[in-house]
């Protein structure tokens, strides 16, 4: 299967690429995902290898801040098992979870931050799921988007 590509939105205040960064081997659990339609992008899509933006959000500076791979596919999010956790889940169960997590491994830090507004100035984009549904936490990125992202590094 050819290698896809995903948008991971974070929180950076609870977990943004600086925390990646600081990780041993730069490499964390993107977990907490609440949502059913990105719960099933990371369980039944996400595969090993695959790229991924790392975009913060809710915060002052919202756009895309660097680079991932996936280096887990999905397992169980353990926090839905752990009542001390925001994340924490009653109605799931260990036999039957509902939530999922996958390891990443930073690749790339940007030398600057591109934010939403000229992501979406891009006619290019103007299809990108962000754009469209921009509530969803895991979405994925066709390859030309990719390609159309990275060349507003340059």
């Amino acid at each position: 299967m050819a290698k896809q590509y995903w948008l991971f939105k974070a929180e950076p205040h609870i977990y943004g690429i600086d925390h990646l960064a600081a990780a041993p081997d730069k490499i964390g659990r993107w977990d907490g995902i609440r949502n059913y339609q990105a719960r099933n992008f990371l369980r039944d899509q996400v595969k090993l290898g695959d790229e991924v933006f790392i975009y913060h959000s809710s915060c002052k500076n919202v756009g895309i801040v660097g680079t991932a791979k996936i280096i887990k596919t999905a397992y169980p999010d353990p926090t839905q098992f752990d009542p001390e956790s925001d994340y924490y889940d009653p109605k799931s169960n260990r036999e039957n979870p509902r939530w999922v997590s996958v390891d990443i491994q930073l690749t790339k830090i940007f030398t600057r931050l591109i934010p939403l507004a000229e992501l979406k100035s891009h006619p290019a984009l103007e299809n990108m799921v962000l754009i469209k549904q921009s509530r969803l936490s895991t979405q994925p990125v066709s390859a030309q988007e990719w390609s159309t992202i990275h060349s507003l590094l340059k």
